[in-house]
């Protein structure tokens, strides 16, 4: 089984003068990404690769999950930034066979739109998937598991095993 993570960045602040791809995280953010960080090395202590958006928000969303788990690495890649769900599913087609557990850290609205077109809803956690279908605030955490080869995944192959979000760990949830 390959066991999938996808993250939103954290809550980015709107500074005056500064494009999008360069908003850095509010303070909000900077709090809830170790809460999530700590809840992710719980469920996979050993990540194989971890794909990161090369905007400044999901650069420093990674910076605060390495700080909770040292050895991650990531592979930084301009085609994840705001990609739409049709891309981030490409991505995931093409990761190498021998990653079983992957992070992809990127944003909205891609990755709640390719986690609803993952997730089974027959087989998923009820109150995850219910969740989600509501909406994938930033910080959240989402956890498919996987049956078979990365290339063969499409509509719901996946089962939702969990979705984190920083309401759930006695904080926020923001958009």
């Amino acid at each position: 089984m390959r066991n999938l993570f996808l993250m939103r960045h954290g809550k980015a602040a709107w500074p005056d003068g500064v494009p999008d791809h360069r908003r850095p995280l509010a303070p909000r953010g900077q709090a809830a990404v170790p809460l999530i960080a700590e809840r992710l090395k719980a469920r996979a202590p050993q990540i194989d690769l971890c794909m990161v958006s090369d905007a400044t928000r999901t650069q420093e969303t990674f910076a605060l999950v390495q700080s909770v788990m040292p050895a991650l690495q990531q592979q930084r890649t301009r085609m994840i930034y705001e990609a739409p769900p049709d891309i981030l599913l490409e991505v995931v087609e093409e990761l190498p066979g021998e990653a079983q557990t992957v992070l992809l850290i990127g944003h909205n609205p891609g990755l709640h739109a390719l986690s609803l077109f993952l997730a089974d809803p027959e087989r998923s956690e009820p109150d995850a998937y219910s969740r989600l279908e509501r909406k994938l605030p930033t910080s959240g955490l989402i956890h498919l598991e996987i049956d078979g080869h990365w290339r063969e995944i499409g509509p719901e192959t996946a089962r939702l095993a969990a979705f984190i979000t920083p309401a759930l760990l006695g904080g926020i949830d923001e958009d």
